[in-house]
């Protein structure tokens, strides 16, 4: 299955972030805690050289609580200041103001030396499609002024956002990279919704996740759609019977084995499937 996906308004988003970086105190990067690094840009890095950084893993009611942990430590001891945060329920939103305030204190200081007064701090918010960059500038700021959308690509255009006197926001498009240089990237960011549907198999990329499922969260399937996944190793009998439990029927009672693998995907992206990460740091 062919994962790769970068339409041409990406590219412009893209310059476009580079013209403006210039502009910039703070990168803060979203990523889905599920998969935090499989949803970092790696064309982020080097935009944001000398810049000072911070990651917020949004999501994170989706994700392992302990490999939440884990990944705080993980990105922390890499210099990055680091969140978790549930942009939709505001868990964590409180926290992000101080510790952009924390993270620009040496720009603070200098202009404070050289006599420079309520400039306020300039943050670029970036992060790929679907990882709820626009909810968390919803969230924060307090009402909607950046469109969402559970479809990659709602957000096309940039747009500055005053915080407060002394935080302002630039959000960008969520911008994708020409190349995945792993499959396994791709399928991860595939499994969050981060890649258009339409370019996907969806019944294949069931069976990726309920090989994971099966291996990593034994029960998770038994438990949410009343199956036995243990008499099977193939994940296409596993899905059938996702599909018969769920009445995911053709004519003839035959297993609709694509609506049942639409249910499962949407299952976990939803959450309905537990707290599932899909990357623990090595």
């Amino acid at each position: 299955m062919n994962y790769q996906w970068y339409p041409g308004h990406m590219t412009k988003a893209k310059r476009m972030m580079e013209e403006n970086i210039k502009l910039i105190d703070l990168v803060i990067e979203i990523v889905d805690a599920r998969i935090p690094l499989s949803s970092r840009n790696p064309d982020i890095d080097t935009l944001a050289v000398n810049k000072s950084r911070m990651i917020l893993l949004n999501k994170c009611d989706l994700a392992s609580d302990k490999t939440n942990d884990e990944w705080v430590k993980y990105f922390s001891d890499k210099g990055f200041i680091v969140l978790k945060i549930n942009a939709k329920n505001g868990t964590g939103i409180r926290e992000v103001n101080p510790k952009i305030l924390e993270a620009c204190k040496e720009k603070i200081e200098r202009d404070r030396r050289k006599g420079i007064k309520n400039r306020p701090v300039r943050c670029m918010v970036v992060g790929i499609p679907n990882v709820g960059k626009s909810t968390f500038i919803n969230s924060i700021v307090g009402k909607a002024c950046a469109k969402t959308g559970n479809k990659p690509g709602v957000t096309k255009g940039k747009q500055w956002i005053a915080l407060s006197k002394t935080i302002e926001l630039l959000d960008t498009p969520g911008i994708l990279w020409p190349k995945f240089d792993d499959d396994k990237i791709g399928r991860n960011l595939a499994f969050i919704g981060s890649i258009n549907d339409e370019i996907l198999h969806m019944d294949e990329l069931a069976g990726y996740l309920i090989e994971i499922l099966v291996r990593d969260y034994p029960g998770t399937l038994a438990g949410r759609y009343a199956i036995d996944e243990n008499d099977s190793d193939k994940p296409y009998e596993i899905l059938e019977k996702i599909a018969i439990s769920r009445s995911c029927l053709r004519k003839g009672n035959e297993p609709d084995t694509d609506k049942a693998a639409d249910l499962l995907i949407d299952d976990y992206r939803a959450g309905r499937l537990g707290k599932i990460s899909l990357e623990k740091p090595e």
